[in-house]
């Protein structure tokens, strides 16, 4: 009866030999592939990341200027309408004792928007139509454009800032996409660590996965350049 010996040159079994396609080296060149894609999209998430704080910080001393602005235009705008109510209360007094050559001197002389809005307030009869405006203050006539101005330059404030906490939350997403492909670099490294065949795959998979989640995410997301 003779014995066949097997010899160190003898080939393993089928089933004790790895798959091709599941060797060391296209783990090996997986992890690589990944390694490099993620390490440049984690260069690109902190770029953005960056360029939207610049962008918050932009709108943001925007809107500061934008209220200083309102501020200033509402601060003219007061000056002028206690100039012409001071104005206007001295023709009233100037009317109630009679005295037409003060009256007329000072209607003459009555700045804008009040040398508009008079007439107008004359005209409705004030003294006798109930339904007249008390002064002509209160007339849609009676206009300060530093008001209008003072008013359109707080919404632009308001604007702005706005923008700033939208931007500054956009740097904040972009962080924590910076963050999530740090993991994914170390999963990715850490699966060359590991001695198990199983726990490599795994390690390589979980980075392979989190990378396909947060590059979608990413693609999701407004983009500075």
């Amino acid at each position: 009866m003779v014995r066949v010996t097997e010899t160190a040159d003898d080939p393993k079994p089928a089933r004790d030999r790895p798959h091709p396609l599941l060797g060391e080296g296209t783990r090996e060149l997986l992890a690589v592939i990944l390694l490099s894609i993620t390490a440049v999209v984690t260069a690109w998430t902190g770029f953005q990341a960056s360029k939207w704080g610049g962008a918050m910080s932009i709108a943001f001393s925007e809107a500061s200027s934008s209220r200083i602005t309102a501020a200033r235009l509402e601060a003219d705008a007061n000056r002028r309408l206690t100039v012409q109510t001071g104005l206007f209360t001295q023709w009233l007094q100037a009317y109630q004792a009679e005295d037409d050559q003060l009256t007329a001197f000072l209607q003459t002389r009555f700045p804008e928007p009040l040398a508009t809005a008079f007439p107008v307030w004359v005209a409705s009869r004030p003294l006798i139509d109930p339904d007249a405006a008390a002064t002509p203050f209160d007339l849609p006539e009676y206009a300060i454009p530093e008001l209008a101005e003072a008013k359109a330059a707080d919404a632009r404030a308001d604007r702005k800032f706005q923008q700033g906490l939208r931007n500054n939350q956009r740097g904040d997403d972009y962080t924590v996409l910076t963050i999530g492909f740090a993991a994914v670099l170390f999963f990715g490294a850490l699966s060359g660590r590991m001695r198990s065949t199983t726990a490599q795959w795994t390690m390589l998979g979980v980075g392979g996965v989190g990378f396909l989640v947060l590059a979608a995410v990413l693609l999701s997301f407004p983009k500075l350049v």
